[in-house]
């Protein structure tokens, strides 16, 4: 007999949904026993092959043996798994535990998924990227071809809303609570930020299983971290505690010992984010949550991915704290305050928002489907998708109009990133070792970025690597070079530098001028390594990984390369360019011939006999740097512009600069340093931008003075934020209307002066003017100039610049 769980009292309603509806989706807390029981729930109503998908490996074979134990058969009859490079099912296998990528292996090769009855996403909400493209497929395959193929999305703590609207509107079933309470305990107060996050995390593990019985599962952003607790827990534990390391690079036998029950004593396993779904961990009763995650962050703008340590969501808090109450009541000790939950996000972003799209573009290219066609939960970001697709087409898996080609099919079959499944397929057998390196955790961290020296240490003992990582590449390599199809190019005109150039085209870095340890990869990014490592001289480098900063990333493998190999491989795209451009130290243009690859110059020449119009073009983009050399005279004349309707051009700094080709090209006659381009005078060129008509317009509703009553020509000052006249009082006399200009009669700022030339009054409104200051006005300047006139009502008196006779 075996225990009951909370997710039996549902697994009636679930069955009915899917008999129903074809489809359902069930949310069920960790511990409920979701993996374990529905499958077996469906025997009886599904004809055909049940699959079910595991976002881990180990989850996986685990859930598989753990089903077959149930019916009492050894795995591989009634419950089988599959998974890269590990196999064990049969032609009876009625349940298949599958990893994320195998389903879309099964559908690419047979849409109908012929056999298949049902389809199983298990913890659909770590959001994996497979897991999304897996389930956009089978949607459109539900409805295109198998309209009888069920359906079935399980998660513990994922919206479920959203899914079963995407799904059309599918039931959704819940099930009841953890089978064993657990208890929530926080830090009294923030850790302070001066100690190292693992000595205070082993102090909190000490602390909690000093206290209390049962084995403990600790939670860690990754490997490094997991050591470096273990080391900070040696001789301070328990003496019946053992500690567990697991994470995803081990062999498996060791995550399954770190998961089995121990025979004596307890155990304190180290874990990732690998127990945080799907396993039970036999004795845990105890869980530390360090209260972080590890994700892959892809930047568009360089083409690189980087590993990043970030906050838990709330999500991935619960999902851990569930992990003590799966066979018992037990405890979490969470190693942040109460008060600092509420930052916490609430879910973990979608794989799919962050990661490296290259192998969704080519899955999607390959189904002959735009993401558009797809109903994803999260649709693809476009940037990233675009760099995707642009990298394949590089490589020659799409062509120019975004279609598959025979090549982009063939690497698709390939258990690898596009480029190192390029690399292979273009190299051969020789290549597998450097794939299945590159595809896997670096063996020889701290040893220098020199590539050849893992290679080395795939051949020869190196005290400095990590056995089980060689152990493993070895491994993989070796079902590579057996999955290679024979057909497959030798390899033996490679060298290890061109291989690696052939996955990294955009990835060649030349040696900056001056600088030593500082490169320009092809793709235009820059990249640093250390100015000790002993590739820090080497000219030409294909660079395999770095730690994906934006700005200048930081290099952790890399391969010297010969210019004579790079012409080899990439002859077609290296060619000479005549370039003018602008050099912002030496302040002028300077005429170039360069021979490039792609962003790198791999040759320079003066270019002594330059066109005129290309050392234009770089005067241009001289003056994009320094600005316009505005005259007072061009500053008037594109003001007066302003003020004019929208049919007429915008001179603007901003606009013009980014027009200039149109504009004053054809003026800089010959300007080729700053000096020369600051004493431009670009009145006459802005003027051109006008036709005659506008011109007449412009002159006629924005002149450049104003005729006073007087008949004098006032220049008008445009250069303020209203434009602006000076005049003598007594020459506005008789002004009824206040003068303004540009068919929006815009007012003129009318600075009134005394007959000594000395301001008096500024004014918006000239006959309001009259009416209110103009009286106190004449009182203070009739005494002080009394020759000159000074009317009780100027509205009606004569406009004048003269002075009574002496004696009058």
């Amino acid at each position: 007999m075996h225990p009951t769980l909370p997710i039996d009292a549902v697994l009636g309603d679930l069955v009915s949904a899917v008999e129903k509806h074809g489809q359902a989706v069930l949310m069920a807390p960790p511990g409920a026993g979701k993996t374990t029981r529905v499958p077996l729930a469906l025997l009886n109503t599904i004809h055909g092959k049940i699959i079910m998908l595991e976002p881990r490996r180990l989850a996986a074979r685990s859930a598989a043996e753990r089903m077959a134990e149930t019916l009492g058969e050894p795995v591989g009859q009634t419950v089988g798994y599959r998974m890269r490079g590990a196999h064990k099912s049969n032609k009876n296998t009625r349940i298949e535990v599958v990893t994320e990528g195998i389903l879309t292996r099964m559908l690419q090769s047979d849409p109908e998924l012929t056999g298949v009855g049902a389809v199983i996403f298990d913890e659909f909400h770590e959001r994996s990227l497979n897991a999304d493209l897996g389930l956009a497929l089978i949607c459109e395959v539900r409805g295109a071809l198998r309209d009888d193929l069920a359906l079935i999305v399980m998660s513990a703590t994922l919206d479920a809303a959203p899914v079963a609207e995407l799904l059309g509107g599918a039931p959704i079933v819940h099930s009841k609570g953890r089978a064993f309470p657990v208890e929530t305990r926080w830090l009294d107060t923030p850790t302070k930020k001066t100690r190292r996050f693992e000595e205070a995390i082993a102090d909190l593990v000490v602390e909690a299983v000093s206290q209390n019985t049962g084995s403990a599962l600790v939670f860690l952003p990754g490997e490094g971290e997991i050591r470096r607790v273990e080391q900070h827990l040696k001789g301070r534990i328990p003496k019946d505690c053992a500690i567990r390391p697991l994470f995803g690079a081990m062999k498996f036998e060791a995550q399954r010992a770190a998961i089995a029950p121990c025979t004596t004593g307890r155990k304190i396993v180290l874990a990732t984010a690998i127990a945080e779904t799907s396993l039970t961990i036999e004795d845990v009763r105890i869980v530390v949550d360090g209260g972080r995650s590890r994700r892959a962050r892809f930047d568009p703008a360089s083409g690189m991915s980087r590993l990043i340590t970030e906050r838990a969501s709330k999500a991935e808090a619960e999902q851990r704290r569930g992990r003590a109450g799966r066979v018992a009541a037990g405890l979490c000790y969470r190693f942040w305050t109460k008060g600092e939950e509420g930052a916490m996000p609430a879910f973990a972003p979608a794989e799919i928002e962050a990661a490296d799209l290259s192998g969704l573009a080519l899955e999607l290219a390959l189904w002959g489907a735009n993401e558009t066609d797809l109903a994803f939960l999260t649709p693809p970001p476009h940037g990233p998708l675009s760099e995707a697709r642009t990298l394949l087409q590089g490589l020659g898996a799409l062509d120019k109009s975004g279609y598959i080609t025979p090549h982009g099919r063939t690497i698709s079959t390939m258990p690898l990133h596009p480029r190192l499944a390029h690399m292979l397929q273009k190299v051969g057998p020789n290549a597998a070792n450097l794939a299945a390196l590159l595809n896997e955790r670096d063996p020889l961290r701290g040893a220098g970025v020199d590539l050849t020296i893992r290679i080395k240490a795939l051949k020869t003992f190196d005290p400095r690597a990590d056995r089980g990582g060689l152990e493993r590449i070895k491994l993989d390599a070796k079902r590579l070079r057996t999955g290679l199809k024979s057909d497959t190019s030798s390899g033996s005109q490679y060298s290890l530098a061109e291989m690696a150039a052939l996955a990294y085209p955009d990835r060649i870095g030349l040696r900056r001028k001056g600088d030593q340890a500082r490169y320009i990869m092809s793709g235009g990014k820059g990249a640093v390594m250390d100015n000790g490592d002993a590739l820090a001289n080497t000219r030409l480098i294909v660079i395999t990984d770095t730690d994906g900063a934006p700005r200048e990333a930081k290099i952790r493998q890399a391969i010297a390369i010969t210019e004579s190999e790079l012409r080899g491989l990439y002859g077609d795209q290296i060619a000479w360019h005549d370039i003018c451009q602008w050099d912002k130290r030496a302040r002028r243009v300077v005429s170039l011939n360069r021979e490039m690859f792609q962003a790198l110059i791999l040759d320079e020449r003066q270019w002594n006999d330059a066109l005129p119009e290309a050392i234009a073009l770089g005067a241009l983009d001289g003056l994009r740097q320094i600005g316009l050399p505005w005259t007072p005279a061009a500053q008037r004349f594109a003001a007066r512009v302003a003020l004019m309707s929208d049919d007429y051009p915008d001179m603007s700094e901003t606009a013009l600069l980014s027009t200039l080709e149109d504009w004053l090209l054809p003026y800089l006659k010959g300007a080729r340093t700053e000096g020369a381009l600051r004493n431009l005078d670009i009145t006459e060129a802005l003027r051109n931008m006008l036709d005659w008509a506008q011109m007449a317009r412009l002159d006629q509703e924005v002149p450049a003075a104003f005729v006073s009553p007087m008949g004098r020509n006032l220049p008008i000052d445009y250069s303020g934020e209203h434009p602006e006249i000076t005049a003598r009082i007594q020459e506005m006399f008789g002004t009824t209307r206040h003068p303004t200009v540009g068919p929006k009669h815009v007012p003129l700022k009318v600075v009134l002066t005394s007959p000594a030339h000395r301001p008096m009054q500024v004014t918006m409104d000239i006959p309001n003017f009259w009416k209110t200051s103009y009286s106190d006005v004449r009182k203070d300047m009739r005494g002080r100039y009394p020759r000159h006139p000074w009317p009780e009502d100027p509205t009606v008196a004569n406009p004048t610049l003269r002075a009574k006779r002496r004696g009058t």
